[in-house]
């Protein structure tokens, strides 16, 4: 799942709006594919998902939530007669939960090298500031087309313009569910999102996340099918130009591009830069230039969150 930090700012799924460049096509909303309204809708997912906390419903919410410790608390906040419908005391924790997720410091912080460089506060180095130049490099990198740099409201940039992308992503054997090949997480339009399967182009696009303490992840794309910064990087550069090194080949010798995705729905895959190339091309970044990129992404690494992972060029 995309990190809970630098949400705050992410508006209500719509159709047809950019919510960044003004053009028309879908934006927003939370999770890979937008289902959830807002930080408390999206709070219901994992607490009653199969896979994740795997409560049976309202009800064993509100039962593990009177014998917590904080029960007191809630009975302060919402009333001593919170606890007689499960319901309520279930609406209270995701009340509780979207307020936590309002908390700055606690999940929008801004406290990175790139955000003291912003203020004036610290410099970046020379691959850093090379590495910012490729990722806005409309030639080169062209991430900020999508992990926007710019700025909302006076706050520092989240790194995403909240749009979809089909990037065509490896699929990932190691999911149980994809042991089946007829299943696939089409994104958009289902099969956990049900309200867009009739609009067979957005199958398989998936939201921008941010990248704020991207470095620190070791899990990349909607599936988690990459396990470095440094492969995504190459993955978008080489996707077209060495498909061979991400896809399998069929039993016809053949490579299976787009193999996360049903034949029939394969062919709507980003081409922007750097996906605007084909076999036999260079790719659209160098070794060095992923470097720099490398070096410039870890700077939006928070203070608090860690430290970046270092991954030198094999």
């Amino acid at each position: 799942m995309p990190s809970l930090r630098y949400l705050n700012g992410t508006p209500p799924f719509a159709l047809s709006m950019h919510f960044v460049d003004g053009d028309t096509g879908p934006g927003g909303g939370f999770t890979w594919d937008g289902r959830a309204a807002s930080l408390r809708t999206q709070a219901v997912i994992p607490l009653l998902a199969a896979n994740e906390m795997a409560n049976t419903g309202p009800a064993d919410v509100a039962a593990k939530l009177r014998r917590a410790a904080y029960a007191p608390r809630l009975r302060e906040l919402f009333g001593p007669d919170v606890f007689a419908q499960p319901e309520r005391a279930f609406d209270a924790a995701l009340v509780a939960l979207e307020a936590f997720q309002h908390t700055a410091a606690e999940f929008f912080p801004f406290s990175s090298r790139y955000d003291l460089f912003l203020r004036g506060d610290g410099d970046l180095t020379e691959q850093e500031e090379r590495g910012i130049a490729i990722f806005k490099d409309p030639q080169k990198g062209n991430c900020a087309s999508c992990h926007t740099t710019v700025t909302r409201g006076g706050a520092p940039p989240s790194f995403t313009d909240f749009d979809y992308a089909n990037v065509g992503a490896p699929r990932n054997a190691q999911i149980a569910a994809n042991a089946d090949p007829r299943y696939f997480d089409l994104g958009l339009c289902g099969p956990v999102r049900t309200d867009l399967t009739d609009q067979k182009a957005l199958c398989g696009m998936f939201r921008t996340p941010s990248l704020r303490n991207v470095a620190l992840r070791d899990a990349f794309m909607h599936n988690g099918s990459l396990h470095s910064l440094r492969d995504v990087l190459e993955f978008y550069a080489q996707r077209d130009t060495n498909p061979e090194r991400w896809y399998p080949r069929k039993a016809d010798g053949t490579i299976d591009k787009e193999n996360d995705l049903p034949a029939e729905l394969r062919g709507h895959l980003n081409v922007e830069v750097p996906f605007n190339r084909k076999p036999g091309d260079a790719p659209a970044l160098s070794d060095p230039e992923i470097d720099d990129l490398l070096a410039f992404l870890r700077t939006l690494t928070d203070g608090d969150a860690g430290t970046p992972k270092s991954e030198e060029a094999e």
